[in-house]
């Protein structure tokens, strides 16, 4: 089964900025799309962004539009949500997740990283 490690999290100040990895182990995805979400204490978790393997194509949540880029590096098997102008309600565990039968049914199959981002 799949297991994806994400890594990248950490403290930082509100304005900053943060760069998360996920990966298969370094193997190719074996899917269509890998989606970032957030958990945070008490909230639901949410949707933040998603990116298409073959085509890079990219939808962000209202939060993240404007500030996060998502993108996938093929030769690296990675992929990454870069953070700018990061908030306080930014804070939260970030997973990734794997979509992969092109439905949108994204399965988390990782720890998660944590983010903080203080005031």
């Amino acid at each position: 089964q799949v297991q994806l490690l994400e890594s990248g999290g950490g403290l930082v100040q509100a304005g900053g900025s943060l760069r998360l990895s996920c990966t298969d182990s370094g193997r190719p995805f074996n899917g269509v799309a890998v989606a970032w979400f957030r958990q945070a204490p008490g909230e639901e978790r949410e949707l933040v962004a998603v990116v298409t393997l073959a085509t890079s194509r990219t939808v962000y949540s209202t939060n993240a539009e404007g500030r996060f880029i998502i993108s996938r590096d093929l030769s690296k098997n990675i992929v990454y949500l870069q953070m700018n102008s990061l908030k306080v309600e930014d804070t939260g565990i970030y997973y990734c997740a794997l979509d992969d039968t092109g439905t949108a049914d994204f399965e988390i199959r990782g720890q998660g990283t944590h983010v903080t981002v203080s005031s």
